[in-house]
């Protein structure tokens, strides 16, 4: 479970927040004070934090700037009633990753939550490896035993979209949005195609995989 720290001390603003992430399934805390909260940010080991700009005894740009420099990498996506340009930019320079302007639509910051930390998960690492395979992704290459594998541009993006989501069943719809890019019109039959070639490159037994698998009816899942 996701643990998001929301900083925001309109006790009406962040009631409603907690409320609409814990039924996204996030665990949720909620601190009213900046000194307070950025001793929680630093100690507190979460996977994004929902700042607010305006806080009492220190401000949102204060505790981002903060917290970058005490080498904290957590998405922070910052709250901001202040819509003018300079506001912005400087909150993005001193490190936010994200900002959302008030008054927000909650489908809005659900969609700018669930970026963040999908970008927060790609950022934990650049090299996955499995038995004796590595997926490189700030090369874009798999290697194995050192050597690369050739791949094509489509075979590496959904090779890395399952990898990324290891673990987790993704339907041929998500496998098309990630892959293919949303809007994209092709068969299911095109996905299926490529996990079978992809599955030639990395499987031990191609007819019997071990990390790609089928589940039938509903998707693929990547497991090692």
């Amino acid at each position: 479970m996701k643990r998001i720290l929301v900083v925001e001390d309109e006790q009406a603003i962040a009631f409603g927040l907690r409320l609409d992430l814990q039924n996204e399934g996030y665990a949720v805390e909620v601190e009213s004070d900046g000194e307070t909260a950025l001793e929680r940010a630093t100690t507190g080991g979460f996977d994004l934090i929902l700042l607010d700009v305006m806080l009492p005894r220190k401000d949102g740009f204060e505790i981002c700037r903060d917290l970058r420099r005490g080498g904290s990498r957590t998405p922070i996506i910052l709250l901001t009633a202040k819509a003018q340009e300079a506001e912005i930019v400087m909150g993005l320079e001193l490190g936010a990753d994200d900002y959302v302007t008030k008054p927000f639509s909650p489908r809005v910051l659900r969609a700018r939550v669930k970026a963040a930390l999908r970008r927060g998960e790609e950022d934990e690492t650049d090299v996955c490896i499995f038995g004796e395979l590595e997926v490189d992704f700030g090369r874009g290459e798999l290697r194995r035993g050192g050597k690369p594998v050739v791949l094509t541009a489509l075979e590496f993006k959904l090779l890395a979209a399952l990898v990324r989501h290891r673990g987790r069943l993704l339907n041929r719809t998500q496998l098309l949005d990630l892959v293919w890019g949303p809007g994209t019109f092709v068969t299911d039959r095109v996905v299926d195609n490529h996990v079978v070639s992809l599955r030639r490159k990395i499987e031990p037994e191609p007819s019997q995989p071990r990390y790609l698998l089928n589940v039938r009816g509903l998707g693929y899942r990547f497991d090692a």
